[in-house]
């Protein structure tokens, strides 16, 4: 933990070949769906494509890792909507991770990171993968030392932040890169905004079920991110071995709290649950039809749904029309 308290300090004081992108296509990535807000952006870390180019050649880099066998991508991968297919990935020397890896689709608009919402800015959550043992299993001073003797992150970190390789310009060309992980063009989204004859009946059903006082899905799932980020226990376990929220605030009433995820890509981001123990989202559907284990901390809202077969198929298809296939096939965020 001190490499990641000495990257913090070090991040707030200094507060392959070049990828060649078209430049009408490559600005497209920052123009906000229909319905999106606005995303704050740091002074220090405005957008531009040098700078992008640098986040996403550190993204997809093994470099990154103690021993140069895992990326950010190898965890996030773009055909995944930047998720995984395993409940938990494996860090250096295949060591188990201790949580589900979620999708980075609209990382963006998160106000807070990773599921327990220790970490306050996106620029902060990249030492958090660099740090842990069962991830990259390293630290930030020597990332540095490393892309110092390297001529291309020499030049391109000067390109882009007028730097040689920091702490400074990782975070924050990581983060740059991120940020453009923009999702807004399922068939759901061109039902809302263009096409109403985007949805099938059944899909359409779903979603009316979906926002419906009978599943109350959208208490939690929420606004255009589908998710209001607050923190929850849905009765997955009447005992939990990840502690969840706790962990940060060493307050009893969030034992066993975790953030809401986005809905969005939901098709493709299995296994569910804050540790991937469940495979499909039938499974998911059935778990709150059920109503959840006994748990003091599960949401009050989560009652038995006495969902008939054919809602819960509806209420699948409405989730799968939340896949947003651009995203997941958009050139620019391949490797």
């Amino acid at each position: 933990m001190k490499w990641f308290y000495i990257g913090l300090i070090i991040l707030f004081i200094s507060a392959c070949e070049k990828v060649e992108v078209e430049p009408l296509h490559f600005f497209d990535l920052m123009e906000l769906p229909k319905g999106f807000s606005s995303i704050e952006v740091p002074s220090d870390n405005q957008f531009s494509q040098k700078r992008w180019e640098l986040g996403k050649k550190l993204f997809f880099d093994p470099i990154m890792s103690s021993d140069s066998s895992i990326s950010c991508a190898s965890c996030h991968s773009s055909s995944l909507a930047f998720s995984d297919d395993v409940a938990l990935s494996l860090g250096v020397n295949d060591r188990i991770g201790t949580q589900n890896a979620p999708t980075l689709a609209n990382l963006a608009y998160h106000p807070y990171y990773t599921r327990a919402g220790g970490v306050p800015t996106l620029e902060m959550q990249i030492l958090v993968p660099i740090q842990e043992h069962n991830e990259f299993d390293f630290n930030i001073l020597l990332i540095v030392e490393r892309l110092k003797n390297n001529p291309i992150y020499v030049q391109m970190a000067s390109e882009s932040y007028g730097r040689e390789p920091n702490a400074f310009v990782i975070t924050r060309a990581l983060a740059n890169f991120e940020r453009s992980l923009i999702s807004g063009y399922s068939h759901y989204d061109q039902f809302e905004n263009y096409n109403k004859n985007t949805l099938s009946k059944s899909e359409q059903r779903g979603m009316d079920l979906f926002f419906s006082d009978k599943t109350n899905c959208s208490s939690c799932h929420s606004d255009f991110n589908f998710t209001n980020y607050a923190f929850e226990n849905n009765g997955l376990y009447e005992e939990y071995t990840d502690e969840g929220r706790f962990r940060l605030t060493q307050n009893e009433t969030d034992k066993a709290l975790f953030k809401v995820p986005t809905l969005r890509n939901i098709e493709l981001t299995s296994p569910y649950m804050h540790d991937g123990s469940f495979q499909t989202l039938e499974e998911v559907i059935e778990h709150y039809n059920s109503g959840g284990k006994n748990h003091p901390h599960k949401n009050a809202l989560i009652q038995p749904l006495n969902l008939s077969n054919k809602e819960k198929k509806e209420l699948v298809a409405f989730l799968k029309s939340l896949t947003d296939e651009s995203f997941i096939k958009n050139p620019l965020f391949q490797n």
